[in-house]
């Protein structure tokens, strides 16, 4: 299974959610992640799609997103030129003998903890996928009450700004 991060600049106009989503469903693709969020530039927004195809054409997809009027830019980013990182919240079962070594894993992932109440403890971590994916397996035999992810949000590496052409 191929996976691909795509990064699209759209106006921030109510709806186009929606339709990149349903084009990438009528296609039969399954969305992995999808995060939004404003740029650097008033009244444009980016997503993020992270997308798992099994032998089918991405050019076929990005042309046709490329179709939808309100879709200004679209980018591949390739993981040897870009950065990508996921957000999670993770609350754990933690009492006095297991806190510990809860508290141990935080600061060998590097993640923080957020908050701590008798029983449980919130932790937030930021990475990239696999960094996400071994700290829950750390954290799995102390139990894991509750999990939080964001979609992966990724940007080019270097000067380049894909907004530069775009918007100009």
């Amino acid at each position: 299974m191929s996976q691909h991060v795509l990064s699209l600049l759209v106006e921030d106009k109510p709806g186009i959610l929606t339709r990149v989503a349903a084009l990438f469903a009528r296609r039969g693709f399954n969305i992995e992640s999808l995060a939004v969020g404003t740029t650097e530039v008033e009244g444009v927004s980016r997503m993020t799609v992270v997308v798992n195809l099994d032998g089918q054409p991405l050019e076929q997809v990005t042309k046709q997103l490329n179709k939808l009027v309100n879709v200004l830019k679209i980018v591949e980013l390739e993981d040897d030129s870009s950065v990508a990182r996921d957000h999670m919240l993770v609350k754990v079962r933690t009492d006095a003998s297991t806190r510990s070594q809860v508290l141990e894993a935080v600061t060998l992932f590097r993640a923080r903890v957020i908050d701590v109440v008798s029983d449980s403890v919130v932790i937030e971590v930021t990475g990239d996928s696999a960094k996400c994916k071994a700290f829950i397996k750390v954290l799995e035999p102390f139990g894991i009450k509750e999990l939080v992810q964001s979609g992966a949000i990724a940007i080019s590496r270097g000067s380049k700004s894909m907004s530069e052409k775009v918007l100009k």
